[in-house]
């Protein structure tokens, strides 16, 4: 049971408030969508969330040439909306980051919204909620059960809570000795640079931390995370993530990875990222040559759906490939959005094309407000199922459940060992024969 019941008429005279504003703005030459119509002042808790988080004053804010390909829906969304704004701006990541649709209010005047996105502004606490011009051009004429709109755009149904479901599924801030390290694996930590990313999932595990604003310095937080890895010579894999690491300048980036390379017992960073999916113009020709620096490094993308495989997107996952990067992705079983064979064959192919190596498929954690998103595993065993052996092995990816409570990454058994015993094994085949694997024995 619902705990509010909507007012209609508020709804839509808080929509109209937000379209004068908007049209306020225009007259001023200010465009459309340039931040929350409800920041208010700048200076507001909301204009905070507005940029990523800086440990550097000069500014690297030139637009990249890089992004030359645009999609077609992507084209006629800057057209409707952004008329003014030349490609040069348009190109600019930092453009994209600062013009975000950081609240469903700024939504109704792009396409109608439905009833359960209507009531996700009437709640006691906002939901957070940002998604790049970008990535919206991929959805913003699509009807409401599209992939990529309920995957970032809030509806009522988060509200609700199930058995199991917490804040903290992961057990992640039980495992933290220091400011943003998770260590749970002997020899490997998480390194949580920032809580910022450009656009947020409404199924993202770390939906406590994301959105909100840094209650701490950076830096500060960083270099005693530094001071953690050097002190663990047992530690020989970083994997930094947040947020989203990305979001940060090439100055801080370079500072993090440089650091983090000084550590002679760390020889392998790796990078968790959505960027090139929802943000594709932040992969420069400049921050290739940075992260070139850095080797051996190795980049994970989160892919949620096909949909995401645009000419920017495939522009910039090979200007990452051809500095030498090894790209891996990794996909959130989501229902409704990707649990059918079909769609993720679709992906999973399209991301080999571009030289992503699909690598891991996570069921969905349970995190507050999910279980409209999650799947049963049984469903999740049977769609790999139809997947192995119909298509390249490199195209699929391991199935697991991230352990809730801290237990870490569990591949789920799909059932194709049958029988073990002294003498060997029984196994079942992607057609549902039965085969024998005898173990080596004494000579005859």
């Amino acid at each position: 049971m619902w705990l509010w019941d909507l007012p209609t008429a508020n709804f839509f005279s808080e929509v109209i408030q937000v379209a004068r504003k908007m049209a306020e703005a225009t007259k001023k030459h200010v465009f459309i969508g340039k931040r929350d119509p409800e920041a208010g002042d700048p200076k507001d808790l909301d204009a905070k969330e507005a940029e990523p988080p800086s440990l550097c004053t000069r500014s690297n804010s030139r637009a990249t040439k890089s992004h030359r390909f645009s999609s077609v829906k992507c084209l006629e969304f800057k057209k409707r909306f952004f008329p003014h704004i030349g490609e040069y701006a348009w190109n600019d990541w930092r453009w994209q980051l600062k013009n975000r649709y950081t609240h469903v209010l700024s939504l109704p005047l792009l396409f109608p919204l439905i009833k359960e996105e209507k009531e996700a502004i009437h709640t006691k606490g906002r939901l957070p909620m940002a998604v790049t011009p970008y990535y919206l051009s991929l959805f913003w004429d699509m009807p409401p059960e599209d992939p990529i709109r309920r995957s970032v755009v809030p509806t009522s149904r988060e509200f609700l809570v199930s058995e199991g479901e917490s804040q903290d599924p992961l057990g992640e801030e039980g495992n933290s000795p220091a400011p943003g390290i998770v260590h749970r694996y002997p020899d490997r930590v998480l390194f949580l640079a920032t809580n910022f990313c450009s656009t947020y999932c409404r199924y993202c595990t770390r939906s406590r931390l994301t959105g909100r604003p840094d209650n701490y310095s950076l830096k500060t937080a960083w270099e005693k995370g530094m001071e953690y890895i050097r002190s663990h010579k047992e530690i020989r894999d970083v994997l930094i993530s947040g947020g989203d690491p990305f979001t940060l300048s090439d100055e801080d980036l370079g500072w993090l990875l440089g650091n983090l390379r000084s550590i002679t017992h760390v020889e392998i960073i790796r990078i968790g990222t959505k960027v090139p999916a929802v943000l594709p113009q932040r992969i420069t020709k400049a921050l290739v040559r940075l992260l070139k620096r850095f080797h051996p490094l190795f980049i994970n993308i989160h892919f949620t759906h096909p949909v995401e495989l645009t000419n920017e997107t495939q522009r910039a996952v090979e200007m990452l490939a051809d500095t030498g990067i090894p790209l891996g992705s990794q996909t959130v079983l989501l229902k409704g959005i990707n649990n059918s064979s079909g769609t993720l064959r679709e992906l999973f192919l399209g991301l080999l094309r571009v030289r992503v190596r699909p690598y891991y498929l996570y069921q969905c954690d349970p995190i507050m407000g999910s279980s409209h998103f999650r799947t049963t595993v049984q469903e999740g065993i049977r769609l790999m199922k139809e997947l192995r052996g119909h298509i390249s092995g490199l195209a699929i990816p391991t199935y697991v459940i991230d352990a809730p409570g801290g237990g870490g990454k569990i591949p789920v058994d799909l059932g194709t060992t049958i029988e073990v015993n002294p003498q060997g094994v029984s196994l079942l085949n992607y057609q549902g024969r039965i085969y024998s694997y005898s173990n080596p024995g004494q000579a005859l």
